[in-house]
């Protein structure tokens, strides 16, 4: 397994990682006539209009792309051919305490400000056309940004491409995350394996395995047993564990690293009798299949075709273990393989769950979930997940129409119960000899399949 990135080795690339974005960010600015550009690290949401409550700061991701600090109202000035400007609120709630910084490295990079008035961001700004990127346009009016630089449309897709293809520091960090969620993953495995426990009571075991609040994960815990599994985002947690003959858990949940995510999903089964026989084997099946797709993937690829090859590998399996009746091409042409597989393969990842930058080609017809239509290239990161499922929304059409004679319906039944099955990694595209690295894999070698 591979080793983690100290603290001290991630800051050492994290400065490495800034003198580059400066380099890119000039680039930027001076092809679209720019002379700077403001980068607002978000503002606190009202949880309701009712009261005084606030969410979480959820960061401006183009903000964490430069800092890991998730405090609100904070600005960065980055002008051409000058030294960063972080500016700072000096003025602090008595009501809470941000969490501290996972890391003070920036305060090597950046010149530092403290204002005890934010509206004072504005005396920094300098000449030019100055660029607001955040979402709070009254943030923005405070700090004298005209209407006409907020988020500009051609600035946002260049700055959104410079986060595609990851930096060292941020492949460090996105391999820390992966192994932080390794724990959480083992927990929820060895829990289910040897007692009947609720989906609440995992959602907790994990957050606890591997040491962060609800709101510090990358994405809402995905913790789903049984049909349940058959929502792809089931986060409505059940509270009462439940003995069953055949059982199955799908986990699809990540943890943080300086704001960068991992995405990772394990689906396992455990009982007795037929139901729980054939699950498995599904599961095998994806399981395998997902390692095939991952070992496919080269520079030059297009990720579509990936997803392409990912539908008739479905139908392959879905033959194999006795759901469909038809020939391969004939599942998928006639749609049979996207009522049991209704998302995309994958999409990429990074500072956001669903990062950016990978879906600016239009998906073709059939594959309209599909995030990533982009062609695979050296250091972009993105997630492989393969997934069948029982989903009676999608089956009913299909049972009901032309094509019903295709699938064997007892089957189907049979298996309902268990929901469905999903395996997901996060890939690093490296090129050469070894084309990939499976990010996950160096942590959690175990996929799905028997708890």
């Amino acid at each position: 397994m591979a080793t983690a990135a100290s603290d001290a080795e991630l800051d050492r690339l994290y400065v490495a990682h800034i003198a580059d974005l400066e380099r890119r960010y000039a680039a930027v600015l001076e092809a679209q006539a720019w002379d700077a550009v403001v980068l607002h690290s978000g503002s606190l949401i009202k949880r309701s209009a009712f009261d005084d409550q606030y969410w979480p700061l959820r960061p401006v991701p183009h903000w964490q792309h430069w800092v890991a600090l998730a405090e609100p109202d904070c600005a960065l000035i980055v002008r051409s051919g000058h030294r960063p400007k972080l500016l700072l609120p000096a003025t602090r709630s008595f009501w809470e305490k941000p969490a501290p910084p996972p890391s003070l490295a920036f305060l090597e990079v950046f010149d530092v400000v403290r204002l005890n008035d934010p509206t004072k961001v504005r005396d920094y700004l300098g000449p030019g056309r100055v660029a607001f990127v955040g979402d709070d346009r009254e943030r923005a009016a405070s700090w004298g940004v005209d209407a006409s630089a907020l988020w500009p449309g051609l600035l946002a897709t260049a700055l959104d491409e410079l986060r595609v293809e990851k930096s060292p520091y941020e492949i460090a960090c996105l391999v820390e995350a992966n192994r932080r969620a390794r724990a959480g993953h083992e927990a929820l495995r060895s829990a289910f394996r040897e007692r009947d426990v609720s989906e609440l009571d995992l959602h907790l075991l994990y957050l606890g395995a591997t040491a962060q609040d609800d709101w510090e994960t990358p994405y809402k815990n995905i913790v789903a047993l049984g049909e349940n599994a058959a929502t792809l985002h089931h986060v409505a947690y059940g509270r009462r564990s439940e003995a069953r003959e055949a059982a199955s858990l799908l986990v699809d949940a990540g943890a943080a690293c300086r704001g960068y995510g991992a995405d990772v999903t394990r689906t396992w089964v455990k009982g007795r009798g037929a139901a729980a026989s054939a699950f498995a084997h599904l599961v095998a099946e994806v399981e395998a299949m997902q390692g095939r797709l991952a070992a496919a993937v080269v520079p030059g690829l297009s990720y579509e075709d990936l997803h392409d090859e990912s539908h008739r590998q479905a139908a392959a399996i879905l033959r194999d273990v006795g759901i469909l009746r038809g020939s391969v091409d004939e599942a998928v042409a006639r749609g049979v393989t996207r009522a049991l597989y209704p998302h995309g393969l994958g999409h990429s990842l990074g500072l956001q769950t669903h990062d950016v930058g990978c879906a600016l080609r239009q998906a073709r017809p059939g594959n309209a979930f599909l995030r990533n239509t982009r062609d695979i290239a050296v250091n972009q990161v993105f997630t492989i997940e393969p997934g069948l499922y029982f989903i009676e929304d999608l089956l009913a059409p299909l049972r009901a129409g032309p094509d019903a004679a295709l699938v064997d319906w007892n089957t189907v039944d049979a298996l309902t119960p268990l929901g469905g099955v999903r395996i997901e990694d996060d890939i690093l595209v490296t090129g050469g000899d070894d084309p990939i690295r499976n990010l996950t894999r160096e942590h959690l070698p175990t996929g799905g399949g028997p708890a």
